[in-house]
C-alpha cells in the first residue's frame, strides 16, 4: 500500500521492489518469444516459411496462415512496430537452437594454465617424470606455468634454476615455446610454456584418435566373431573326414 503523499519517483520504486518480490516468490518472467494465441497485437509484419515478406497483416490473418501451413506463429522482433512475427515449426526451430548451443559448448575452449613444479638438483628419473607431464599439458593445447622452488642455500645459485628451465624449454621445443621468460619471483623462479597448437585443434585431434581407436576396437570384435564362425563351419566337415570307415561284420 503506498501513501497518498508519494512522490511519483518513490511510487516506481515501491512497484519494482513489489515486482521483484514477486519474481523472488516463484513467478518468473519468460525468456521465449510469444507464439500463436498468446501474440496480442491488432497487425504484425509476417515472414514467411522461406524468409519471404509477407508484409503488414492483421493477427487473425496471420494466424490463419499458421493454420494453413500446419505451422507456427512465432514473434521474433517484439519490440518492432509492428512486431516481426514468422511462420515456422516452432518445436523444431527449438530443438535445432539447443543442439546448435550443444555443440558450441563442446567446441568452447577453455585455457587452462598447469602448473609443474620442480627443484634445481632435481633427480634425472624425476625430471623424465615431470617433462612428461609437461608434454602432455602441451599436448592437449594447455599453458604450463613451470616453477623452481628454492630453498637454504640454493637461493645464492639461481643460475641452476635458469639453466634448468632452459634444458626443459629446449627438450619440450617441438610443443611449446617460451611465453613468459624465467624470472625471480621470492624464493621461487617462475617461466610459462604456451602450447604451438590452439586448444581447439588438440580437443579435435583427440576426439578423432577416440574414434580411430573405437573403430579399430569395433573392427577387432567382428573379425573375431568372423573367425569363430569359420572354425565353427569348418570343424564338422574336418570330423567327418578324419572318422574311419565302418566294415561290413562278417557272417
Amino acid at each position: 500500500m503506498v501513501p497518498h503523499g508519494w512522490s511519483v519517483e518513490n511510487r516506481r520504486y515501491v512497484a519494482v521492489c513489489q515486482a521483484a518480490t514477486w519474481c523472488y516468490r516463484g513467478g518468473s518472467i519468460s525468456a521465449e518469444p510469444r507464439i500463436n494465441d498468446r501474440i496480442r497485437v491488432p497487425e504484425v509484419r509476417l515472414v514467411g516459411p522461406s524468409g519471404e515478406q509477407v508484409g503488414i497483416v492483421p493477427l487473425a490473418k496471420a494466424l490463419e496462415l499458421a493454420q494453413e501451413y500446419d505451422l507456427d506463429l512465432v514473434e521474433v522482433a517484439a519490440t518492432a512496430r509492428p512486431p516481426v512475427c514468422k511462420l515456422m515449426d516452432y518445436g523444431k526451430f527449438k530443438y535445432e537452437s539447443a543442439m546448435k548451443a550443444r555443440e558450441a559448448r563442446k567446441n568452447q575452449a577453455h585455457t587452462v594454465i598447469k602448473e609443474m613444479k620442480l627443484r634445481p638438483k632435481i633427480d634425472p628419473h624425476d625430471y623424465d617424470t615431470k617433462k612428461g607431464h609437461v608434454v602432455r599439458f602441451l599436448k592437449q593445447g594447455d599453458k604450463v606455468k613451470i616453477t623452481i622452488m628454492f630453498r637454504g642455500r640454493e637461493q645464492s645459485r639461481p643460475e641452476l634454476g635458469f639453466r634448468l628451465l632452459q634444458r626443459l624449454a629446449s627438450d619440450v621445443e617441438e610443443l611449446g615455446f617460451i611465453e613468459s621468460n624465467p624470472k625471480q619471483d621470492g624464493r621461487n623462479m617462475i617461466m610459462v610454456l604456451g602450447p604451438h597448437k590452439k586448444k581447439t585443434e588438440a580437443m579435435a585431434e583427440a576426439r578423432e584418435a577416440q574414434a580411430a581407436r573405437k573403430a579399430e576396437r569395433q573392427g577387432y570384435t567382428h573379425d573375431d566373431d568372423a573367425e569363430t564362425a569359420d572354425e565353427a563351419v569348418e570343424a564338422p566337415a574336418e570330423a567327418t573326414s578324419e572318422a574311419p570307415a565302418e566294415t561290413p561284420s562278417e557272417a
